[in-house]
Order: structure tokens, then sequence, then C-alpha cells
């Protein structure tokens, strides 16, 4: 018995040139994407790896210094990556203590206590304050957070370059980013649901905490991760404000948390160094491709555990 084939005409290709060019021109906008980013990485680790010819590997992960700009003959020569990574943890740590607090609670508001035409107002203003350059945040970091720091605490307490101002400005340059993401988040939580516990008699603050909250969870922890990794990536509030000086991890513990004392983070380092501090060819310049490989694969990981957690307690609807 023969078998005759009906064609579906929402799926017959269409014969026309010009869509057929966009389709090839997306493609192959895509395919340059990822060989821009495969061939950026490669170079990356292509140059880290003629570092870790020179220095050992085990020094890298273990020396409590971070004294590059030495001669390797040189005693004075230390090149531990951990002083550089306790820099940039420790400012991301005080960006974190002011984003999260104030984004989640912007966007609560956002969601769900602000009228509407009050949202359509206050969210692109907020989101506003993430385009403005992060070298303007640094000039604020270090003329006006450092200043009133110093008035309040003294000056003998809070150094010139420190982490706690650079921390707290880009605390508030990732507030958009939690608020935002967070905001439409919570938004998409379905309004069933929000009807269905006002109907069980419960106030609008449990409805957001017991009901929209967790509904969002997957969606807010994504964007606190993000704005982590932006955190960790910056660069021109830190290489501003909070020094250049890292710290010699055998001064203690109770010295490594001090976060009026300067520290230098990697991305600063790396400032330093193609400042022209590094001859071109030297340990010393190969240094920053290690410590960007570093860099990157921190980023990296935080974005991974940002997509596992995503699938594992995203709420479908």
């Amino acid at each position: 018995m023969s078998s005759v084939t009906k064609s579906n005409p929402l799926t017959q290709q269409s014969p026309r040139v010009g869509e057929t060019i966009i389709f090839w021109l997306l493609r192959a906008a895509g395919y340059l994407s990822i060989l821009t980013t495969v061939g950026i990485v490669f170079i990356l680790f292509e140059e880290a790896f003629f570092f870790f010819t020179e220095v050992s590997f085990v020094s890298f992960l273990t020396d409590t210094a971070w004294r590059p700009f030495s001669s390797p003959e040189s005693d004075a020569f230390q090149i531990g990556i951990f002083p550089l990574i306790h820099g940039t943890l420790i400012v991301t740590l005080v960006a974190m203590v002011v984003a999260i607090p104030l984004g989640l609670a912007s966007a609560v508001y956002l969601a769900d206590y602000a009228a509407p035409r009050v949202r359509k107002i206050l969210k692109p203003t907020l989101e506003v304050l993430a385009g403005v350059p992060t070298v303007v945040l640094g000039y604020f970091a270090l003329t006006a957070m450092t200043p009133l720091l110093r008035s309040i605490l003294g000056e003998g307490t809070v150094d010139f370059f420190n982490p706690m101002s650079a921390g707290i400005v880009m605390g508030i340059m990732i507030v958009p980013t939690i608020a935002s993401l967070s905001e439409d988040a919570m938004s998409a939580v379905p309004d069933s649901l929000r009807m269905g516990a006002y109907g069980l008699g419960a106030t609008k603050r449990q409805v957001v905490t017991q009901v929209i909250f967790p509904a969002a969870l997957s969606g807010i922890v994504a964007a606190i991760i993000l704005a982590m990794g932006r955190a960790v990536g910056e660069t021109m509030i830190v290489a501003l404000a909070a020094g250049n000086l890292p710290r010699d991890l055998s001064d203690g513990a109770l010295g490594l948390l001090n976060p009026f004392e300067q520290v230098q983070t990697m991305t600063s380092y790396i400032v330093q160094a193609v400042q022209g501090e590094a001859p071109r060819g030297s340990v010393t310049y190969e240094s920053i491709f290690a410590v960007g490989a570093t860099l990157f694969l921190m980023t990296l990981g935080l974005n991974i555990a940002a997509q596992r957690f995503v699938r594992r307690f995203r709420e479908a609807y």
C-alpha cells in the first residue's frame, strides 16, 4: 500500500533568499562568538603555561607572599597567588554584605509593594546605576568614601587605600544586578500562588517571605552568584581605592581579616603589571596570565555553580 505524505505548510522551507541569508548570518554570529571565546581562553592558558615552565606550580599555590617584581634568582622573589586571592575575596565579601540586603530589599519592594506606576519609574532609574563607569565609582570611593570612613574611625585605623571603601562602592555598583534579576524572578511567580496564600489568611509579609521568596529562590540565588562573579572580576574600583600592597599571609588571621589595611586584588595586580611595571617576556610579565587564568577559573566555577543551582531548584509553573 502506498503511503501518501502530506506536507505541513508550517515546516516547509522558505525559498526566499533573504531569510536564507539572515539564517547564515545568525549562525555565523553564533560560531564567531564561540570561536572568539575559545581563542581568548587558549591565549590565556598558553601564556600561563610558559609561566609555569619557570615557576613551580606548588610554589604558586603555597607561597605566603606575592613579590613578583624582584629577580627570580633573588631570595625576595616570591609568587604565591593566595595574597591576591585574599585581597579579591575580602573586597568581594564587603561588596556582597552591602549589595545582598539592599538588592533583595529593592527587589521585594518593586515586585510586591510598589504601585505599578512607581515601579515603572524606580526600576529603570535603579538600572541606570549599572551604567555608571566603574572608573567614576572608583574616584567616588577614593575621594568620598575613604575620607568618610577616616573621619568616623580615625586616620590611624583606616588606610588611605583600603578594601572597605572599595567594597562598599562595589556593593552599590552591583545592587542593580541583584535587584533587577531578583525582581524579575519574583514577578514571574504566578499570581495564583499569591491569591491562594491571601485566601488562606496570610499577611503580605507572610506571602512574600513564605511563598514568593521560596518560589523564586533559584532566580534570586543565580542573581547573587552572577553579581558575585562581577565583583570578583571588577578592576577599576579596586585599582583606584583598594591599594597595591598584597598582605603577607604569615601575618596571622587577625591581620588578614582587617578590612581597613590596603590589599591588592588579582585585577589590580594585572593593571599594575601591564602599565609598564613588568618588562615584556619576563617571568613577572607572564605571571599576569597565570593570575588571569586563576581569575577565569574562579568566575567559571561561580557560573557553573549558579547553573547547577538553578537547574536543581528551578520551579516550573
